[in-house]
């Protein structure tokens, strides 16, 4: 899912990662091998934020899926493999919600 500003920060108070900028030249690369989504770095590797619960429009919870990790320590290259859902979910939910 793609986030707005208001929701990326929220989820990047919550999370140990960094938004890759939508304007990034890799973006078109991710968009097309994985879809339409925020895209956030981390420790383990790529991850993007899926709604907990896809039948509610709201998506003020996700789930952070890793889509790609680290190949070694120097987390100069990512190995993409299955998308694989992790224990960590975010609140998204801005103060817009009213």
């Amino acid at each position: 899912m793609k986030l707005n500003s208001a929701q990326i920060d929220k989820a990047l108070h919550q999370l140990d990662a960094q938004a890759i900028p939508a304007e990034h030249p890799v973006i078109s690369q991710l968009e097309r091998l994985f879809g339409e989504h925020t895209y956030f770095l981390d420790g383990n590797g790529l991850n993007i934020v899926e709604p907990v619960e896809p039948e509610q429009d709201d998506g003020l919870r996700g789930v952070v899926v890793n889509l790609a990790s680290w190949t070694d320590e120097t987390k100069a290259s990512l190995e993409p493999h299955e998308p694989e859902s992790t224990d960590l979910v975010v609140d998204l939910e801005t103060d817009t919600h009213h």
